[in-house]
This record gives C-alpha cells, structure tokens and sequence, in this order.
C-alpha cells in the first residue's frame, strides 16, 4: 500500500466513512411520523442535556442515549400502543423524572401554582406600596394636612399683594 499525500490522485476515490464517527441508522417514515415526534416532544432525554428525545435525536448528533430512546418509542408503537400508553410504559420504566414536565398532582400542583402566587403577590404588594407613597402626606392617615405654619387651621393662604409686603418687609429688617 503506498503511502502519499491527501489530494494528490485521489479524485474519484472514495473514502471510508467510518473514519468521520459512528454510523447512523437509515431514516425511515416513522422516524418523521408526526405521532412520534409528539410523543418524543413529551419524554425527556436521559443523557443529562434537559431536551426531549425528539430535539435531542434531531440536533445533539453526538448523543448515544436519544436515539435508543427513539428506537424504543418506535418498538412500542409498533406494538399498538396508545401515544398515552407508550407515555406511561416509559414513566413505567425510567420514573417520572421521563416526563418533560411533572403531572400537574399532589406536591407537583405546588409547583405549578406557587410561582403565579408568589407574581401575583408581589405585584399587588408593589402597587400597594406605590400608591402610598403617591398619596397626599394627610390622606393615608385619615387625618387634613397641617395648616402652613402661622396661619390658623381655615385660613386662607396670604394672595400675591399680602407676599409682596411681606418681601418688602423682610428686605428692611436685612438692611
């Protein structure tokens, strides 16, 4: 066998696909069947990656764990299982931790409802908080706001001609 450099007569050549990793399974038409995938969109993957078998099979082409996962919601279907069925024998099979999101029952409830409480809360606690201090200093204690200082409680402040006697005033005592 001689040794020479890539490119160099080798136009035609083919070369040995093993070499560029794992070899994939051909494609068939239950891999695109819209069941399937609605299945798959359910489960999550075991690999650690956090996605649905489905997302993990079609985009993560280095993981192992997806496409087994694939292949043993195809078995089960093709046995006659219900899409609820094949739900359940995998919830069956690995926990419910299979489950993309947690059925809604017993403490799981409190995880759907607590995080809509605790906003609601807040928000009414913030607009609660606004609102008091936009309001008049007298009003959120129920009590008339103090009468400017010197001037009897219903007196009317001073006009504008009272001010400017005032200001001539204060002008003679400064000199």
């Amino acid at each position: 066998m001689e040794l020479r450099p890539v490119g160099q007569g080798d136009a035609g050549r083919l070369r040995d696909p093993s070499v560029a990793g794992r070899s994939r399974s051909v494609t068939i038409a239950a891999d695109n069947d819209a069941t399937i995938q609605q299945i798959e969109r359910q489960l999550k993957c075991t690999c650690g990656c956090n996605l649905d078998i489905f997302t993990c099979r079609t985009t993560d082409f280095t993981c192992t764990y997806s496409p087994e996962l694939h292949r043993e919601v195809l078995a089960l279907a093709e046995d006659g299982n219900t899409p609820q069925q094949i739900i359940d024998a995998f919830v069956a099979k690995y926990g419910e931790r299979a489950l993309m999101a947690p059925k809604p029952v017993n403490f799981n409830l409190v995880g759907y409802l607590l995080p809509g409480v605790a906003i609601l809360t807040g928000g009414a606690a913030l607009a609660w908080v606004i609102a008091r201090r936009t309001a008049a200093p007298g009003a959120r204690d129920g009590v008339a706001a103090p009468a400017p200082q010197g001037l009897a409680a219903g007196e009317p402040p001073p006009d504008a001609e009272e001010l400017e006697r005032l200001q001539r005033e204060l002008a003679e005592v400064d000199d």
